[in-house]
Formats: C-alpha cells, structure tokens, sequence
C-alpha cells in the first residue's frame, strides 16, 4: 500500500533541542546529580506531573509548581542542597530562547505536500499559561502554517504512547496505519505505531533521518536544487475588503502578526504572486498585507481612465493605510507595483518605514522631452503604445485568458521555454502580443494548475481593461513625477535586479543611489521578469535580511488618549 501521510514529533524532531537537554543543562549549571529533575517529572508514573501536564490535566503553570515541590522534597531525602536562585521554569525558559525549528525537516515536509502528501506534527504537549506562553502561541501558529495539521496531547487528554493518540491521528489524516510514516526522537513512542502498521524512524540525527524518510516515501528529499517555500492557499487565508470611497473597494489577503510589510503586484498578476512570500514574512514576525491592485479580481476596476494615475492610485493607497488603522509600512513592489512604491516614498515618506522594488528602478521625470516620445525611443516598449487604445488588448487578452496567462507568465529555465521568446519590439506592427504564440501552450511551471486556475477566475471577473489602465496614463504620471524631480528618496531603500528580465533589465537602474542615499542592492543573476515566483526561496533570504536589519520601529507616539 503506498504511503501518503507522515507525521512529526515536535521536541527533538521540528524543534530542538529537546526538553530533555535543557533539563540537563539546568542540573549541571545548578551541581545537581544526573537526571535529578527528569526523576522528579517523571515520578509516579502515569500519575507524574508530566503525564497529568500531556493530558491537560494541569497546566505549564502547575507542572511548575509541582516540579518545585517535588525537587524540594527529592533534595531533602537525597542529601542535596538546592541554590537560591533554583528554578524549574529555567530550563523552559532556555528552550524557548535557545531552542530552534529544524529547517530541514521542515523542508522536506513541505516537499512531501508538494508530491501530494498529507504532513502532521503529533506531539506531547502542554497548555502553556506561563509567562512565556507567547512562544508556545508563536510555534505552534507557524507549524499550522506548514503543515496539514497539528495535534496536541493536552488537547485529546491522550499522550503518546497511549494507542488512543495514534488512532486518533489516523482518523484526523483519513489514512490506513500502512499508508503512514512516524518520526519521533523516543523509540517507546514508536512502539505502538509500528505494532499498528505505521513505519517508523527513529531521529537521532537529521542527515539519517532524511535518508530513511526518502527510503521510505519515495521522494527525493535531499536534492540540491533551490527549494520551493511553503505556499499559501487563496482557500485557506484571511481575505480583507476596504472601502476607499463610494463605489472603488480594495481587496487584500492578510497573514501575521508585527510590523506591517505591504506587497504590491504588477501586470498581469494578483495578490497571489505573493504566495510564496507570505507566509515566510510571517514566520519571521511580520504582519504581511498583499494587496489586489486596483482593476484587479476582486478590487474594483472603474471605468474612468484616471482612475489609474499614479496620483489617484497612491491616494487610494494612503486612504487603504488609514482605514486598517496603519500609520507607517513597509512597502515591496514589482513590475507596476514598483512604480507605485517609488511614488509612496517620494509623496507620502511619512507613511513608508522602507521601500523595496522587485525588477522596477526609479528614474526621477526628465522634463526635458516629451515621456511619449522618450518611451517610443525604446523599442522594448512598443507593446505599451500596442496597449493604448482601450478594446483592441483587451480582445486579444480576453479571447483565451489561460492562453495569455500561460505565453506571459514563464520562467527563463530552458525546460520552460515556449518554441521562441516574448518579443515586445514591434508589436503594433505584428498585430499583437500573443501573434505567432501556439494556441495550447504547454503549463508553465512558475504558474502551475491551481495557480492558474486561480488567475483565470480573478480576470475572468475583473477583465483587461482596469490592468491594461494603467498604460493609459503616460503623460499624466510624467506631470505629477515632475512635480517631485528634484525631490530624493530617503527612506531605507532596495532595489532587487534580475539578470535575465527583457524589460526592466538592471542596466535601467544605473545611478539610482544619486536619488536615493539610502539604497541597498541585490541581484539575481539567473531570474527572469517573475521574481516572486521563480526565485522564491532567494528573494525570501534577500527580503528577510533586509527587513530584519532595518532601523527598529519608532515607538507609536501617544497623541491622544480619547
């Protein structure tokens, strides 16, 4: 029978090390005997204070209470002195600080739910009130992140290696025991599994571990390639809507809990290009916003081209901020999204903690010559002038929307090439962008199945004309960039190049630290237009740096206290 689920332990698995280590760390830096407090937590059996803490019957609390009572009266009938400063929340206290998510493991269960695999963690484990109970809150919301689900003793008042918890587990996976994969640091927890029909492993270390759970899945997990982060499901995320002002509402996705990172799509996309960024940005303590761009799914797409000018779109986005309640952001944009985070720190710097802009550079306006003319001065893009008269893009677009989807959105790996290249030079003159494109093209890998499925639905309800909008503003953007050329970007800045974009390639951003002091810069060589998607795992550690080493956050002032 094939095997489609597997389950984690958590302590000496997911997360380590283990309690066990901290304890032991804790009776050496105290002079107490070997395994003297692991005695104590451990007396009575099924009775013990951590038997009763697994099945919920006390709390993280109480376990330290009775701990303490307990290492009193063990001391006094062993001879042995405890020091003053003696705690037994101690050694929670280091495992928390110290202790950290086995990020290999945590890979290789995001490959197996790519393959199709249900991922659970099963774990013994407390009801946390203590004092430091935010990073329990903190673990376990990031584990429901990756995994399918988690199950927790103190939640079934059933620990392992009570066959209950197992039985229990199957059901929750809908799974038979032989389709099931166990890993677990204590080989007494995997009795009962293995006696059930489970397979076992044992994890003494990661390397071995992985070994045998590629043994026994059939999955290759130790590959060098780049892995793919963990994705969020448009189903399974929380969905905001934002009225701006009668008749134009702004939809956004929402994950995380922290300082506010705002990201903004460009053309042809949506909020989930994102969905590898998402929940990466909250695991690292960031409230992550990804915005559906106006003229987008289920943002509204008037009909009145200025309503996609630069000027109108920031306004709307200084209007989104106030009505969350949100002073200052982070912004991240890319492609479109760029420009408008570039315009945010140039006309509202008040409301922008950083700027980071994917593909896009910025260039003050040179008043100097007509934008019209300047843009028909770069052949790359024509098929900008092919966007102008509202109708004849949009037919072309519209007309297979999966088509257009899957000749745009393509990575520059060789394996996912179309017969010949997007070409944006001389566009008006072939009769469209899609001329000469096969009818069917193969899937891209960048925007597989469900993705797809996705993006054709949002543009099957909003249309072309809203995204194809925002060409259609040339000249006023130009006038309102005017209005700020001699201005400088100074808020903390990056800008993220890709090699091989066609477009925006990073000669175009040549100069850019005159206009903005404060810039960092990152490249990734081989990346194509679609950085969100086909570099996720790199951008993520080139954002995630960044981020985390921006100035701390200034501390809300109080201006009143109605």
């Amino acid at each position: 029978m094939a095997r489609r689920a597997v389950l984690f332990d958590l302590g000496g698995v997911l997360f380590g090390p283990g309690l066990q280590h901290f304890l032991g760390s804790c009776e050496r830096d105290c002079a107490l005997p070997r395994n003297f407090l692991q005695k104590v937590l451990l007396a009575g059996g099924s009775d013990s204070p951590y038997s009763r803490a697994m099945r919920g019957q006390i709390t993280l609390s109480q376990l330290f209470s009775e701990m303490e009572e307990g290492c009193r009266q063990h001391a006094s009938t062993s001879g042995i002195v405890l020091p003053p400063t003696f705690s037994v929340s101690r050694a929670f206290e280091e495992m928390a600080a110290k202790g950290t998510v086995n990020a290999p493991l945590l890979q290789a269960a995001r490959v197996l739910r790519r393959n199709g695999f249900k991922t659970g963690v099963l774990t013994n484990n407390w009801v946390d009130d203590s004092a430091g109970r935010l990073f329990t809150a903190t673990l376990m919301n990031l584990l429901r992140r990756h995994f399918d689900l988690v199950i927790e003793s103190c939640q079934l008042r059933a620990q392992k290696p009570d066959p209950e918890i197992y039985t229990y587990a199957l059901d929750a996976l809908q799974a038979k025991p032989q389709e099931v994969i166990l890993l677990d640091d204590i080989g007494e927890n995997l009795k009962p599994a293995r006696e059930m029909g489970m397979a076992t492993i044992l994890v003494r270390d990661t390397e071995t571990a992985l070994k045998e759970l590629e043994e026994l899945s059939g999955v290759q997990l130790l590959t060098q390639e780049e892995p793919l982060p963990t994705a969020c499901d448009p189903s399974n995320v929380t969905h905001g809507y934002v009225p701006i002002r009668p008749g134009v509402q702004l939809h956004f996705v929402e994950m995380g809990h922290g300082p506010v990172v705002c990201l903004c799509h460009g053309f042809p996309e949506s909020w989930l290009s994102w969905r590898y960024q998402i929940p990466a940005l909250a695991d690292a303590g960031f409230r992550v916003i990804a915005l559906e761009m106006k003229g987008y799914g289920e943002s509204t797409a008037p009909p009145d081209l200025e309503e996609y000018s630069q000027e109108r779109i920031c306004k709307d986005l200084a209007v989104f901020l106030d009505k969350l309640g949100i002073p200052q952001t982070v912004l991240v944009g890319h492609d479109w999204g760029g420009a408008v985070v570039w315009n945010m720190a140039l006309f509202y710097p008040e409301r922008v903690r950083a700027v980071a802009s994917l593909n896009t550079p910025y260039r003050p306006a040179d008043p100097s010559v007509d934008i019209v003319e300047k843009m028909k001065s770069y052949p790359t893009f024509d098929y900008q002038f092919y966007f102008q008269e509202p109708g004849v893009a949009e037919a072309e677009l519209e007309k297979d929307i999966g088509r257009t989807l899957k000749v745009l959105i393509r990575s520059t790996r060789r394996e996912d090439r179309l017969p010949f290249a997007l070409n944006f030079h001389g566009v008006r003159e072939r009769g469209g962008l899609l001329v000469g494109f096969p009818e069917n093209p193969p899937a891209s890998q960048i925007l597989p199945g469900p993705e797809l499925q996705y993006y054709i639905q949002r543009f099957e309800k909003s249309g072309f004309s809203g995204p194809l909008n925002w060409y259609r503003n040339m000249r006023p953007n130009w006038r309102w960039a005017l209005s700020a050329k001699d201005r400088k970007i100074m808020v903390p800045a990056l800008m993220v190049t890709a090699g091989k974009d066609a477009v925006l390639h990073p000669s175009m951003s040549k100069g850019m630290e005159e206009w903005i002091p404060r810039l960092r810069r990152e490249h990734l060589e081989e990346c194509g237009h679609w950085t969100q998607m086909e570099r996720p795992a790199a951008l993520n550690r080139i954002l995630l740096e960044w981020l985390e080493g921006l100035p701390p956050d200034t501390p809300l002032p109080k201006i009143s206290r109605l």
